[in-house]
């Protein structure tokens, strides 16, 4: 891919200055307005001219476009895997990087580069905008600078946030435990089972206990071996055998997300019992996952959820759809013996799950 580079004239005020790397994807925040009052991707090479004080900053910014800036809603493996690769062979260069991505696979995104940057030991944040940076009520400027603010922060020269984070309307959640929830609000995004990594006012607190500790001896890995046969399975009151057997035969299909009820629950009557039977004897994966924001799943608590437990079904604990899906991507491109990855699905890998 050819991307695209800017360097800003940012000047240095101490010899401790610190860089940043701003990878733009695509999304609200990186859109101007032209003449004609249609949202157009705006040069980046004329960011200091929307938000001026970036010149303020004592940080040295680049900038890394993809040629051509997508919606959010189009990401793909390929897209993961070159927000990766930017991040892996410039990660010597630069004190932290910032990803500019649009808000619908927000969380997808960030969760999927959290498994894939192994050994991850600086800050990489996502943010984005519900309004575009040339609108007068835009969110797109405090966003975006209290990212930089957060990828450059350190305590006795260590990185503050060693880890793969959303930052969004004054709080930092962890990628892989965030989830859109609004379209219409500024808080678009919430992470109920766990907790703020920081929220930001008149100073950013930091919420040391629940960050990542940053590990001096942790080297970074590209790991980007994924693999897309997989599918989310949604329960809902009506559904039938048909609809789950002509899921599970879908040609190719190598795992599965099954989102039920509650704390895990499902039907337990003998058909549904048997479809999930039948898929797993034939060698599918299938991890579960709560359709509720908050909770977990606790297979066997319920009546419901205990013969979910005794046909192979593999509890996903507290993981959201989001990082559940994309760590099946990721685990299924990884490993090819099916038991190492079904015992993989109940190990965190970057603090996506409470065990």
């Amino acid at each position: 891919m050819n991307y695209k580079i800017v360097r800003l004239n940012t000047q240095a005020k101490t010899s401790k200055t610190s860089s940043v790397l701003i990878i733009y994807t695509g999304g609200t925040l990186g859109m101007a307005y032209d003449e004609s009052g249609s949202l157009v991707p705006f040069n980046f090479g004329q960011i200091l001219e929307k938000i001026p004080i970036l010149s303020n900053l004592n940080v040295a910014i680049t900038v890394i476009s993809f040629p051509s800036p997508i919606d959010s809603s189009n990401v793909s493996m390929l897209h993961w895997k070159d927000m990766a690769y930017i991040i892996h062979e410039n990660y010597d260069s630069y004190d932290g990087f910032v990803v500019l991505h649009g808000t619908d696979t927000m969380a997808y995104s960030a969760s999927m580069l959290s498994y894939m940057l192994h050994g991850l030991n600086k800050p990489v944040i996502f943010t984005g905008a519900q309004l575009p940076i040339s609108a007068l009520r835009s969110d797109a400027r405090e966003n975006l600078m209290t990212s930089l603010e957060i990828a450059t922060a350190k305590i006795d020269d260590k990185p503050l946030v060693p880890e793969v984070c959303i930052f969004f309307n004054h709080m930092l959640l962890r990628g892989n435990r965030s989830k859109k929830v609004q379209s219409v609000h500024f808080d678009a995004f919430e992470s109920e089972n766990y907790p703020p990594l920081a929220e930001s006012g008149i100073v950013i607190d930091y919420h040391t206990a629940a960050i990542r500790p940053y590990e001096p001896n942790r080297k970074l890995q590209l790991m980007n071996e994924l693999d897309n046969r997989v599918m989310i399975l949604k329960l809902f009151p009506g559904i039938t055998d048909q609809i789950m057997d002509a899921c599970f035969a879908t040609p190719g299909l190598r795992g599965v997300v099954l989102e039920t009820y509650g704390s895990g629950n499902s039907p337990s009557e003998a058909w549904f019992m048997r479809s999930l039977e039948r898929a797993i004897k034939k060698g599918l994966i299938i991890l579960n996952v709560s359709q509720c924001n908050g909770g977990r799943v606790i297979q066997g608590r319920y009546e419901t959820s205990r013969e979910l437990l005794n046909v192979g079904v593999v509890s996903g604990a507290d993981m959201t759809t989001e990082a559940a899906i994309t760590k099946l991507m990721f685990l299924l491109g990884q490993y090819t013996d099916r038991e190492e990855i079904r015992k993989r699905l109940t190990i965190p890998l970057a603090g996506e799950m409470t065990t």
